[in-house]
Parts: C-alpha cells; structure tokens; sequence
C-alpha cells in the first residue's frame, strides 16, 4: 500500500512510519519542522526511517498547497493518515489563531488534495480533548462533543467535521481516531512525562496544577500504532465508503500524583513539587471507552502504566 503521512517526523508518526515500513508499505513522509520543539529532536526520529527504502520524505507544511500537491504527486497515494497538527491545551489558550490556520485550514487543505488527486481513504488523528465540559466519564464515541473546554479542543473537533462534510459530499472514506495522552519513547518534551522525568532526574522542581486528583488515561505509543495501523486495514478492507470514529486509549484512569510517584520510583529520585492553581482549559478525568474500537478494529491495549512508565525511563535514560 501507498501511504501518504503527514506529521511522520514526530513522536507518533516517525513510530507509525517504522511500523508501516517494516510491514513492506510505502510511505512518504511531509512534515515542516515546527519551531513548536527543537528541529534536531525530530531529525533523530527520522533517522531511522531516512535509511530504509519503504520511506521517502518531504519537508513541507499542511498549511501550503504547493507544498501538499508535491507531496501527494510523489506519493501517489491509496491513503492519507493525516497526523499533523499543532497540539497542546495551554499553547492554544495563548495563540488560538495559529492553531486555527493550522489544525483547520491546514486539514481542510489535506482534505482538498484528497479531492483534487482522488484520493479515497483518510485516517484523521483527532483528541480526547475534543469531549467538553459536559462529557460523562468514561468517554464514548456517541458523545456530542459540543462543548470543547480549549481552542485545542475545537480546532481538532472542527477537523473532524470537515472530515464528515469531505464524506457527504465526496464519498471520501475516513475514520477520525480520538487518541488519549499518548506516551513512550520519543514523547515530545514538553509533555508531562518527558518534563516530569527530565526535571526530577536533575533533582530540578516540577510544577503540579490543583491537588494532584486530576487524572489522565494514559496509552503507550505502541498500543496507539496498532489502533491505526488496524484503521488503515479496516478502510481497505471496506466495501463502501465510511464515516468512522473511534477512541484509542489505554481505558484506565491514572491520577497526577500517582503518575509522579511512577516516575519518581522508576528513576530512584524523590521529587521536588511545586504546587500551582489548576489551569483553564484543563480537563479534571479523561478515560476511554474502547468497546467500539475493540469490537470494531480487535483493538485492545496491552501495556499498563507501571510498565509503560519503566519503559519510558530506561529509554529516557539511554538517549540522556
């Protein structure tokens, strides 16, 4: 299979680009190396993939045309998985224009070259931020997903209705995914569990927003491939076209503080907290009902927090 990825020289997507590779598809890779963390992180997760044959890659940005007509014209696509995005609550509070030119009108742009390339199949990297403020616990696909407590939050619903509109009214076969506080190796910096393992193992303060009840369901980078890899297969197998959402999430809630002292023990440190007052836009739970994905895509996460969070220190201190 042909693939189109965009985002592939980030935390999840230079992962599902290895797994795609090593599968015999072949992937083109678009990313434009936002300025969002340090260039050279991303050009580690590329290093890899830049030596296999499967991979080629394409530095440009979602928000160009040109730069999507010349990706899809070296790809030649059967699919897009479109994983590219500016991502993270706080930041879009901050600059919501920018996330708005870039996780809407830059996948409306994608969606567009889907049309214009006849391209029939997209798998859409949605959030767990898109269930609002009146989301009940656990989280199911069947939600309105009405009211978004970020600008993050609205922009990646707001992409998943567009996707809907791209279906309806161009038979393009999408399946939008609604990952859940995705971790591993690789994990971007500024994420919790990269800053938290940097900082306590400098012996350096953490910040903690409220009383450290606030919970999150946290999945392994790994469980978050399988669950796109078998979208991926489930369009290809699909008879008509779909309109599909799912969410992938490891479907356990683990609280702040518990995630601290994970970290903590697994690095042999005790940590310097400092507490903050909880933040606007912050969701207090999240936690995934993956029944549909389960009974839908076999999908079903294996790596629980203890472990995943070992893991994730015995990488962090191979690269550190």
């Amino acid at each position: 299979m042909r693939i189109l990825l965009t985002g592939s020289a980030g935390f999840i997507g230079s992962h599902l680009a290895e797994r795609l590779c090593a599968r015999g598809d072949q992937v083109v890779g678009l990313d434009n190396f936002d300025a969002f963390y340090p260039r050279a992180v991303k050009e580690r997760n590329l290093a890899g993939l830049r030596a296999r044959p499967e991979f080629r890659f394409i530095e440009g940005d979602i928000t160009s045309s040109d730069d999507l007509s010349r990706a899809f014209a070296e790809a030649r696509p059967d699919a897009v998985v479109h994983l590219a995005a500016l991502a993270g609550v706080r930041p879009s509070i901050a600059d919501p224009l920018r996330y708005g030119e870039v996780n809407v009108a830059g996948t409306s742009r994608v969606l567009d070259a889907c049309s214009k390339n006849q391209v029939t199949r997209m798998v859409f990297a949605s959030s767990s931020s898109v269930y609002g403020v009146d989301s009940a616990v656990p989280f199911r696909e069947s939600d309105s997903c009405g009211k978004p407590a970020s600008p993050y939050a609205a922009t990646k619903r707001a992409g998943e209705l567009c996707a809907f509109t791209a279906h309806h009214l161009q038979s393009l076969d999408v399946t939008c995914l609604r990952f859940f506080t995705v971790y591993g190796p690789r994990q971007r910096p500024d994420l919790a569990i990269h800053k938290f393992t940097r900082l306590i193992d400098a012996g350096k303060p953490i910040e903690l927003y409220g009383d450290g009840s606030t919970s999150r369901d946290y999945t392994w980078v790994d469980d978050i491939v399988d669950g796109i890899v078998a979208s991926i297969d489930e369009q290809a197998r699909a008879r008509v076209p779909g309109y599909r959402i799912y969410n992938l999430g490891g479907s356990r809630t683990t609280p702040l503080i518990r995630l601290v002292e994970l970290i903590s023990q697994s690095l042999g440190k005790k940590p310097v907290i400092e507490w903050r007052p909880e933040q606007p836009g912050d969701m207090r739970r999240t936690l995934a009902d993956v029944t549909l994905s389960g009974t839908n895509l076999g999908y079903a996460p294996r790596v629980a927090i203890e472990d995943g969070i070992a893991r994730f220190v015995s990488w962090f201190k191979s690269v550190e």
